[in-house]
């Protein structure tokens, strides 16, 4: 991700529209290190959230509001004492730093109009929030930084506040071609990495970006570069930042399928393998990128017990299969020694006495072959012999054959189980998954052993043509789409001998046109364990010719019937209905 200069500044532009003029309204701190001020401005009431959280630091216009400690902290006392009606009067970005400056006009005990400044710092661990006179005097922040924690600077009531330059480096709105060459031929890092440790503001997803534009491999050394190929760099260089310069920014987060992987407030070109997703707004793309991903964090680390159960037990279960497989394998000679029971009973008669072996035609065959027998015992004794290991194989095979075909069974279930846990993206999503798995065995309910009512719905698309297409996210939803939701005459897909999500479409008794078919197709492609792939096939039938199998698993249905299709798994374009949970 690029929490950068650009995003800052772009942040800044959104601010100055949104806010200049407004007038503080509330001030509150929900956590240690975060405020959350109300703010009355011509263009409405807004709300700015500003974290100087170590993990993440936020600064951004947000519609909510969150609920704040009963008694207030002290930093944020003494800003409702000092600026609390304050105005707004400007709102700046330091160079290209990650620095956002607010200045604030109010009143101070006696009457008199006077400015103080609102300082947000985001930078990584070291953010922080300063509040200081206008002259540039630390009044308090809402982290102390001494002497002993840092040696570049203390941020402590009574101290001047400053800029740290520990990097040297230059602004990128303002430097010349001769210097951009120096800088970087003076680092023997690879290009984008000199790019970003040179100037303030670049983070390397944008050096990356830069180098890309200029058709330059960024992990090649400046100084391996002629002159007038430094020279194209730096025309890129400067065309990327005259859209900073002129506030022409485009904020958009990129997507590797639904998980949000880079946001930026310009192009990103060489992300070709990501969907773009372009946002009016820089404080909403910055909210929907980290509530996406926090919500993706929190669902995997919540998944993570379920995922354990669920590997545990496909292991076991692989490990059991490979055995019945190899054990099965010393079965195929059971055909064998019944045709070696039936020549000795047919050629017997004339084996000599303490003989070790036959000679006898294989009427099967037509083929001479060699018998072993017990010299001790009759022919007869020899061929009840071998009808004993062939009846003892065969049982054997008969066994082993139900066990590994019910092995196999439930390790697709397993995997059906670790395709579900994938598409999860809700806590509901979960509790269905545990539920399907307190009924199955895998785990204990606690506390109670009455089943617990899930509210969760299926997925839920509309074709480009109109047609609903619903979507199972575990197997006791599939079932309950496939036999109680769906109609004889809709339509089911799914991915062929591929774990996956049962998919409906209500065809309402019409015919389905081609493109229905074929998003439907992509959207089983998708929910299944071969998401990703550009070829998926897909086996769809008419719902009435699905059937259950008794005492089947949840989700496992049989069908001896369908027509098949090859699609990719590419779902852009296909409109959801109901919002995410």
């Amino acid at each position: 991700m690029a929490f950068d200069g650009i995003v800052v500044a772009n942040l800044v532009h959104e601010l100055k529209t949104e806010l200049t003029g407004g007038r503080i309204a509330k001030i509150a701190q929900p956590e240690a290190d975060e405020l959350l001020l109300t703010i009355k401005s011509p263009a409405g009431q807004k709300r700015l959230l500003i974290s100087a959280d170590a993990s993440l630091p936020l600064i951004y216009l947000t519609g909510s509001t969150k609920p704040s400690p009963i008694t207030a902290p002290n930093f944020c006392m003494l800003l409702r004492k000092h600026i609390s009606n304050g105005r707004i009067i400007q709102i700046r970005q330091p160079r290209l730093e990650r620095i956002i400056i607010f200045t604030i006009e109010h009143l101070d005990e006696m009457g008199d109009l006077c400015r103080k400044e609102l300082i947000v710092e985001i930078m990584g661990k070291h953010s922080n929030i300063i509040f200081c006179t206008e002259d540039g005097r630390i009044i308090d922040s809402i982290k102390h930084v001494s002497a002993q924690i840092s040696s570049v600077r203390e941020v402590l009531p009574g101290r001047e506040y400053f800029i740290p330059d520990t990097m040297h480096k230059e602004d990128p709105l303002n430097v010349d071609q001769e210097t951009f060459r120096r800088l970087l031929t003076e680092k023997p890092a690879a290009l984008s990495k000199a790019i970003y440790t040179s100037f303030t503001g670049i983070s390397p997803v944008t050096a990356e970006e830069i180098c890309f534009l200029a058709g330059l491999d960024s992990s090649i050394p400046a100084k391996e570069y002629s002159q007038d190929i430094l020279t194209h760099l730096f025309t890129q260089f400067q065309i990327c930042f005259s859209a900073v310069r002129e506030q022409q920014f485009s904020p958009a987060i990129y997507y590797d399928e639904l998980e949000p992987k880079e946001f930026s407030s310009l192009p990103l070109t060489h992300f070709p393998q990501y969907t773009k997703k372009a946002f009016s707004s820089v404080s909403e793309m910055l909210y929907t990128y980290y509530s996406t991903r926090s919500q993706i964090t929190r669902i995997r680390q919540k998944s993570a017990d379920l995922r354990h159960v669920v590997q545990t037990a496909l292991e076991r279960n692989r490990k059991k299969y490979d055995l019945q497989i190899r054990q099965l394998k010393d079965t195929e000679n059971r055909g064998q020694y019944k045709v070696y029971g039936e020549l000795i009973n047919t050629y017997g008669y004339h084996v000599p006495e303490g003989a070790k072996q036959m000679e006898a035609l294989n009427y099967y065959t037509n083929e001479m072959i060699t018998i072993p027998l017990d010299p001790v015992k009759t022919p007869q004794e020899n061929a009840q012999r071998y009808f004993g290991k062939y009846n003892k194989q065969k049982r054997t095979f008969e066994a082993l054959s139900v066990l590994c075909r019910e092995t196999k069974d439930e390790i697709a279930y397993l995997e059906s189980i670790q395709t579900a846990l994938d598409i999860a993206l809700t806590e509901d999503d979960l509790a269905g998954i545990k539920e399907e798995l307190a009924e199955t065995g895998y785990i204990r309910r606690r506390f109670t052993r009455k089943k617990v009512k899930i509210k969760n719905t299926p997925l839920h698309y509309i074709s480009s043509d109109g047609f609903h297409i619903y979507v199972g996210k575990n197997n006791l939803q599939n079932e309950e789409l496939t036999f109680h939701t769906a109609a004889g005459n809709d339509w089911w897909f799914h991915a062929k001998q591929a774990p996956g999500s049962h998919v409906i479409v209500k065809s309402e008794g019409a015919e389905l046109p081609d493109r229905t078919f074929e998003e439907a197709g992509r959207l089983a492609a998708y929910y299944s364990s071969m998401r990703g792939s550009e070829k998926v096939e897909i086996d769809y039938v008419e719902k009435k010719h699905v059937k259950k199998p008794k005492g089947a698993k949840p989700g496992f249905v049989v069908y001896y019937t369908n027509y098949s299709l090859v699609i990719d798994s590419d779902i852009r374009g296909i409109r959801e209905v109901n919002e995410r949970q």
